[in-house]
């Protein structure tokens, strides 16, 4: 059994949401990471979801954008993401490490390469936006054969045949995104988010994670009430990027995070 369904099936017996934090690496300074993740870790984070900067990320909103854009100022590389995911497996952090990352800089690293350094870096799974499922072909074989979870985004249109087809290539849970548009922190959810994911639940057994738009310990608490899994990005990012102490602040919010989720479980 993969980690990442391993956890999923040891918080369902504890009755407990999986909370997975998004963070940027190389954001807001190049090894920022290396202490975030403890921090978060040790705040309640079941998973950590490690963003791979991009200079065109599609799917993300302003936030995001603008901490692609310092990381890779500060020299942020798809290598170097490797790097400190192995240096935070050397000091002794266990959970998941999920890389979310475009399709474009993990093909000019080579597919195969990418997924047996992964797999020897500690990562888990990754989350690719911009890749569909029906073209997925080559990364699945390869992660695959490196026990890496390759994950996959079901959008709240999607109908019954859609939900189908991509619950049943997602591997370690299904990403449900929660609103139609790009991350970023929202006042509100959407009014049909808590539907949209009983649909899913009635047609897959596998975890469902709900990301995009979770601005809020409130907000979080009321998806733990029918996900598996609560995905933080965005605005854990802006609390990192506008504090003086990035790790005070990153630890802060999860432990806010986590003590909602429990509190309504």
């Amino acid at each position: 059994m993969n980690p990442i369904e391993a956890t999923f099936e040891r918080l369902r017996r504890s009755r407990r949401t999986a909370l997975m934090p998004f963070l940027t690496l190389g954001y807001p300074d190049r090894d920022s990471a290396l202490s975030l993740v403890p921090a978060i870790v040790n705040a309640g984070a079941d998973m950590v979801e490690l963003g791979i900067p991009f200079s065109d990320p599609l799917a993300d909103g302003a936030t995001i954008q603008a901490a692609s854009q310092r990381a890779l100022e500060n020299g942020m590389t798809l290598r170097r993401c490797l790097d400190q995911a192995t240096i935070l497996r050397r000091q002794g952090i266990t959970v998941p490490f999920i890389l979310m990352g475009y399709y474009n800089p993990l093909l000019q690293f080579g597919i195969q390469s990418l997924a047996s350094e992964a797999a020897a870096a500690g990562i888990n799974g990754f989350i690719i936006p911009d890749l569909p499922p029906e073209e997925a072909g080559l990364v699945g074989r390869a992660f695959e054969d490196e026990a890496l979870d390759l994950i996959f985004l079901l959008a709240p249109t999607a109908d019954e045949s859609r939900i189908r087809i991509v619950a049943g290539y997602s591997h370690g849970f299904v990403y449900l995104v929660s609103l139609v548009g790009v991350t970023g922190a929202r006042n509100t959810l959407s009014l049909d988010l808590m539907d949209f994911v009983k649909r899913v639940r009635a047609l897959t057994d596998k975890p469902l994670a709900v990301g995009f738009g979770i601005s809020t310990p409130e907000q979080a608490g009321l998806v733990g009430g029918v996900a598996d899994g609560v995905i933080v990005g965005s605005a854990l990012v802006k609390e990192i990027g506008t504090s003086p102490k990035p790790e005070t602040a990153a630890a802060a919010f999860v432990a806010a995070l986590r003590a909602e989720l429990d509190r309504e479980a």
